[in-house]
């Protein structure tokens, strides 16, 4: 209690300078949004999902068939004793289909009520891209699938454990970034 009798209530001080600034003052947009993206490589083409809806990743399993599946369902594995649906991510997106070797993984992706094995031809390596560093698919622009979240295009890439390497634009990847949800929910 304050000396006049009145309750004081003790806020910290990264709340109160939110209160002050509000959601969209200066002090808090300098905060960085990074996403972290796994990319993978279907067709020469690079592609990248959410890390937060990978679960795991796979060397291709034998896959079991399932009669009057889906084009794009290979069939099931058994991965710790649960059942999972894995469907070939090449057929999904309506590319050429090619052999399996020894590239190819299985990613093991939250959909939400369960988790769907995508196959792809080869795994590259997990991205933290900053807000500069993605252009999303509203930006984008033209007739863009509900699927496509956007495009990323990651400028510093990790060589070691600590030495970052700054790339000019012309050297710049291009990851096309999926959204899951809308991605598993094709036939």
């Amino acid at each position: 209690m304050s000396e006049d009798g009145k309750r004081q209530t003790i806020v910290p001080a990264s709340a109160a300078l939110a209160a002050r600034t509000g959601s969209s003052g200066s002090l808090l947009a300098a905060a960085p949004t990074v996403r972290e993206l796994l990319a993978f490589v279907i067709a020469h083409e690079t592609y990248a999902l959410p890390l937060r809806s990978i679960r795991e990743i796979l060397k291709v399993p034998p896959i079991t068939g399932v009669p009057r599946a889906g084009h794009d369902v290979l069939g099931i594995i058994s991965v710790r004793g649960r059942i999972t649906t894995v469907r070939d991510l090449r057929r999904l997106l309506r590319m050429p289909e090619a052999p399996v070797d020894k590239h190819t993984r299985v990613l093991l992706v939250d959909a939400g009520q369960e988790v769907v094995g995508l196959l792809v031809d080869r795994v590259l390596q997990v991205y933290r891209l900053e807000e500069d560093e993605v252009e999303l698919a509203a930006v984008v622009g033209g007739d863009v699938s509900e699927h496509v979240m956007g495009v990323g295009r990651p400028r510093r890439v990790r060589r070691g454990s600590d030495e970052v390497e700054v790339r000019g634009e012309e050297d710049d990847d291009i990851l096309v970034l999926l959204d899951p949800g809308p991605l598993l929910r094709r036939t």
